[in-house]
């Protein structure tokens, strides 16, 4: 969190304060939509920046990512290191396209080298928006605090139909099992319905991971699509 989003959550401010920091959210908002418009239908992967190049979660992503892209989906991560990094990589190797959305923290969080296109975001809440907005379908891998946020927040938003029912992928289930175990026991106390557990895949599986994103090519009817020509006076950038 940044100090002045710190400081906004604090309560009520000044008039002016608060109205500067909605016109801040507004620019961000904006900088995010300019930076992604030409992105392309997105698969975004989550998971813990803490992994690194050699571990079997990081090698396990890399060729997941890979084969997503081979669909033609733009593969897009928080552009950060560790699982993002090998998403990013997995895609760019295979020569698919690789994109993400890196967040500004006090320790410098830098965008990782395989990345086409990448903007810098100052807060959490917008980037997880722009996460959310360009995707198709949604890899939960082995991460942290912030990566099940991002995956109750895109399956809250699925459970409620406030966004379509995008497949999400649930990765490791060893990892993962008492994330699965404690969702089956709000089932079975009732605070989520029984169908509920029907909104993502639980698997070890990257062809079966594959397969499920790839039904969604037809059931939403994806297709290629013309390219979309920048607009020269918004000084656009395919």
């Amino acid at each position: 969190m940044t100090k002045s989003e710190i400081k906004f959550l604090e309560g009520p401010q000044s008039r002016w304060k608060e109205f500067t920091f909605t016109v801040k959210v507004l620019l961000e908002f904006i900088k995010g939509f300019r930076a992604l418009h030409f992105v392309g239908p997105c698969v975004t992967i989550f998971g813990s920046a803490r992994f690194k190049d050699g571990h079997p979660f990081y090698e396990k992503t890399e060729e997941l990512a890979g084969k997503i892209a081979q669909l033609g989906f733009t593969i897009m991560t928080g552009g950060g290191p560790g699982i993002m990094e090998a998403a990013n990589k997995g895609a760019r190797e295979v020569g698919g396209r690789s994109v993400g959305c890196n967040i500004v923290l006090p320790h410098e969080q830098q965008p990782n080298p395989y990345l086409d296109k990448w903007v810098n975001i100052r807060y959490f809440f917008v980037r997880k928006h722009l996460l959310l907005k360009y995707s198709y379908a949604f890899v939960v891998m082995p991460g942290g605090f912030g990566t099940l946020d991002e995956y109750f927040d895109a399956l809250t938003l699925i459970q409620t139909k406030m966004i379509l029912e995008f497949p999400i992928i649930i990765f490791d289930t060893q990892f993962h099992k008492q994330l699965v175990a404690h969702i089956d026991h709000m089932k079975a106390v009732g605070t989520i319905s029984q169908d509920d557990t029907n909104l993502f895949l639980f698997t070890d599986s990257v062809d079966d991971a594959v397969t499920y994103i790839q039904n969604i090519i037809l059931k939403f009817k994806l297709h290629p699509a013309k390219p979309r020509k920048p607009l020269r006076w918004l000084r656009e950038r395919p």
